[in-house]
């Protein structure tokens, strides 16, 4: 089901006049934004959900432009056994089998398949490099991954880095290690049908505005105003679920300014970049049978990619960090070539003729988001509890970045949501 028929969807008019206020504006249709607004609904509290874009999901979005579709922000239901999305998708009847990675992966350098005494030691340094991080000693002093790994050698160490590209998409100097050391694991399950298609069918009957992106919240008064281009809104308390990357950006007024806390608590979190480029290829084309991902570049200009993901005729590159920032300011264009002139030097010139469109949601360049997820800095591994803190008992920073060990992910942002709207729901009317 399209977004249109599960939201209002006003865009560009004047808000209507209602009887009463809604008792919570909640920013942003994501999957924070959607939960909060189901938890409300379910606690017998009225909300209205203000979305900044034209469609559902924020960073959990299947894309269909090229035709196939992908994924082109989450993908998987981490630690499947407890994600809340494991349960939705179950009540929708929608199925999500576990993640397999197929039975081929290729790795190549300088255009060339990598020998096999390199690949061996390649594995041997994601063990050694899982519990070193697994078994530091962090609590006395939140060291960043890379200090972690400082010792690994030069043989390890690249694998280190591009590890935390093709995961965190961030350079593994600005990663907390306690943060990471706190995230949760489990079972990956996927979603064949679109994880992105299957958060903005749980939007079904919500009150969602598409089209309205927030520039001013005011909770000066008794209960707080939230301005649109479209007009103010009033409601006793407000949830703001945009990601962290918005927010540090300045994009939505604050007044009074949030308090030094939260502001602390954000400047101790970052965004990574973990970037997919899908490109449209000819399906006759065959690539190396068995074969269904190949990882090639440079430690610090790393892609992976997955080949023909659901037998459909696209490949999807990935990438993270400064390199995945350079190419999304770069454009549409030059990620095309980079992904074309990567998988020729390794199938063949035949492929360029194969190779058709590109389809480059840059999360990085993106006014929305600003970064694919949030990314604690080394030494500011508690930021997240504190940007989950209510402020002034009538405004809530909802989403994966104060999802503590559910960080990362849209499963966190969804338990994140669930909170702040069962606190704001408990709220005297």
């Amino acid at each position: 089901m399209g977004a249109s028929a599960l939201a209002t969807g006003f865009a560009g008019a004047s808000f209507p006049v209602r009887a009463s206020e809604p008792d919570v504006i909640v920013i942003g249709a994501g999957a924070a934004g959607i939960a909060a607004a189901r938890q409300l609904q379910a606690a017998g509290r009225s909300a209205i959900v203000l979305e900044a874009r034209d469609r559902l999901g924020g960073r959990t979005f299947t894309d269909a432009s090229l035709g196939p579709s992908y994924d082109a922000g989450a993908m998987f239901i981490h630690w499947a056994e407890r994600n809340p999305w494991t349960e939705i998708a179950r009540e929708l009847g929608v199925a999500t089998p576990n993640e397999s990675w197929g039975s081929g992966f290729q790795l190549f350098q300088g255009g060339k398949p990598m020998p096999a005494g390199d690949r061996a030691r390649r594995r041997g340094a994601f063990g050694e490099i899982d519990r070193r991080l697994d078994n530091a000693d962090l609590e006395t002093r939140d060291l960043s991954v890379a200090e972690v790994l400082s010792d690994l050698g030069p043989d390890l160490a690249p694998v280190a880095a591009s590890s935390m590209l093709l995961s965190i998409g961030e350079e593994s100097a600005r990663i907390s290690a306690l943060d990471y050391q706190r995230l949760w694991a489990g079972e990956d399950y996927v979603v064949p049908s679109g994880y992105g298609n299957l958060v903005a069918r749980y939007a079904q009957g919500l009150d969602i505005r598409l089209n309205q992106p927030v520039t001013a919240i005011d909770w000066s008064g008794r209960g707080v105003s939230v301005t649109t281009a479209s007009g103010t809104l009033r409601a006793r308390a407000c949830i703001v679920t945009v990601p962290v990357g918005v927010l540090k950006a300045g994009a939505i007024r604050f007044v009074p300014e949030l308090p030094a806390r939260s502001r602390d608590a954000l400047a101790g979190i970052g965004m990574g970049a973990l970037t997919k480029i899908a490109l449209k290829v000819d399906e006759r084309f065959g690539i190396m049978p068995g074969t269904t991902y190949f990882e090639a570049g440079s430690a610090d200009r790393l892609i992976s990619f997955e080949l023909f993901p659901g037998d459909q005729g696209i490949v999807i590159g990935y990438c993270g960090g400064d390199f995945a920032r350079d190419l999304s300011t770069a454009g549409p264009t030059a990620a095309r070539e980079q992904v074309v002139d990567l998988l020729t030097a390794m199938i063949g010139s035949e492929f360029r003729k194969a190779a058709g469109p590109v389809s480059f949601p840059a999360w990085w360049t993106d006014p929305f988001s600003h970064g694919s997820y949030s990314v604690c800095r080394p030494g500011h591994a508690g930021a997240r509890d504190v940007l989950a803190e209510p402020i002034g008992g009538k405004l809530w920073l909802a989403g994966e970045a104060s999802a503590g060990g559910g960080a990362m992910t849209a499963g966190g942002a969804t338990l994140a949501g669930r909170s702040a709207a069962a606190a704001a729901a408990r709220l005297k009317v």
